[in-house]
């Protein structure tokens, strides 16, 4: 499936040598759709506001257990149509600055995988 493209630095739409819309094609546009479901907050998406992660209410100003946000990094990445499985890999978390590294790995329906940095 493809998907418009997004800036990497800016996560803002990106034109094509014809100043069209560009498309990201597969396996990149995937991946891209994973980055977008774990950064989107729960009903943003205006269409479906079932969509996204309740940052407000469980994430951010709450100190949740590590296992509830990777819970919800890949509650949100198996939202994104041919993603068949994921699993989110904590490898850090500073309780003191709140800051996450790690990523979310995840599995397509063509056997495909993939990785999106958190």
């Amino acid at each position: 499936m493809n998907t418009l493209l997004l800036a990497v630095d800016t996560w803002d739409f990106v034109l094509d040598a014809n100043q069209n819309w560009a498309v990201a094609a597969a396996p990149y546009a995937l991946a891209q759709d994973v980055a977008s479901a774990i950064r989107t907050f729960l009903a943003e998406v205006w269409y479906d506001d079932t969509l996204g992660i309740d940052y407000l209410g469980e994430i951010l100003g709450h100190t949740p257990p590590v296992t509830v946000f990777q819970a919800r990094m890949v509650d949100a990445a198996k939202t994104v149509p041919g993603v068949v499985s994921a699993q989110c890999v904590i490898e850090s978390f500073n309780r003191d600055t709140r800051e996450v590294i790690g990523q979310v790995q995840f599995v397509d329906s063509n056997g495909n995988t993939g990785t999106v940095s958190l």
